[in-house]
C-alpha cells in the first residue's frame, strides 16, 4: 500500500515512512540488519522524513500552495483578526472582500462570508493554535485549502456542486492542536 501510495497520494510523507519501516522490518527479517539497530534508527529516521517534507513542501510545489503565494503578493488588504482566550465573530455582511489573516490562539474566531462581495480570487491565512476557526463562505464561490496539520485538522464542509463558480477561496490553514472548519 505504501509503495502504491507514492504514485496515488498528493502528500508522500506517509508513504515514505511506511515504506522505509517495510524495508527495515524485510532485512531484519533477512538477518542483513538486527532488530535492536532497526528499533533504534526508526524514530530518528521518521522524524528526519517528516521535518524533510514540511522544509520542502512549497519547493516541491503544488498548484493551489503556488496562487495561494500569488494572491498573498497581491493582496492589498490589511485585515487581520486574532482571538486569543477569548472569541470573536467578523461578519461581512454586504462589504467587499478582499482577503485577511485570521488567528486563534486558545480561542475562536468566526469569520462570516456569505453575504460578502467578491469580485475576484482571495486568500485567508488562517492559523488556530489550541483554538478554533469556523469560516462560513457563500455558494457562489470554489473553496480550495492548503494545510499544514499538527494534532490538529483542517476540515472543508463546503457542498461542491458541477455548477460554473465564479471566484475561488483560498484557504492556507495551520492547525496546530486546534481546527479550522470551511462550512
Amino acid at each position: 500500500p505504501s509503495f502504491i501510495g507514492l504514485f496515488n497520494d498528493n502528500d508522500k510523507t506517509g508513504s515514505i515512512i511506511g515504506l522505509l519501516i517495510g524495508i527495515g522490518l524485510l532485512l531484519g527479517c533477512q538477518d542483513i540488519i538486527r532488530f535492536d539497530l532497526i528499533w533504534k534508527l526508526a524514530f530518528p529516521v521518521i522524524l528526519v522524513v517528516i521535518g524533510l517534507s514540511l522544509i520542502f513542501k512549497d519547493v516541491l510545489g503544488d498548484k493551489v500552495g503556488s496562487e495561494i503565494k500569488k494572491l498573498n503578493e497581491n493582496n492589498n488588504s490589511k485585515n487581520s483578526y486574532c482571538a486569543t482566550f477569548g472569541g470573536q465573530k467578523v461578519n461581512f455582511d454586504g462589504e467587499k472582500f478582499t482577503g485577511t489573516s485570521v488567528t486563534a490562539v486558545f480561542g475562536g474566531v468566526e469569520l462570516d462570508l456569505r453575504n460578502a462581495i467578491i469580485e475576484e480570487d482571495v486568500v485567508i491565512n488562517a492559523s488556530a493554535i489550541f483554538g478554533g476557526i469556523d469560516i462560513y463562505v457563500p455558494t457562489n464561490v470554489k473553496v480550495k485549502t492548503k494545510s499544514m496539520p499538527i494534532f490538529g485538522g483542517v476540515n472543508n464542509k463546503v457542498n461542491i456542486k458541477a455548477e460554473e463558480k465564479k471566484h475561488t477561496i483560498y484557504i492556507n490553514g495551520t492547525a496546530i492542536f486546534g481546527g479550522i472548519e470551511i462550512k
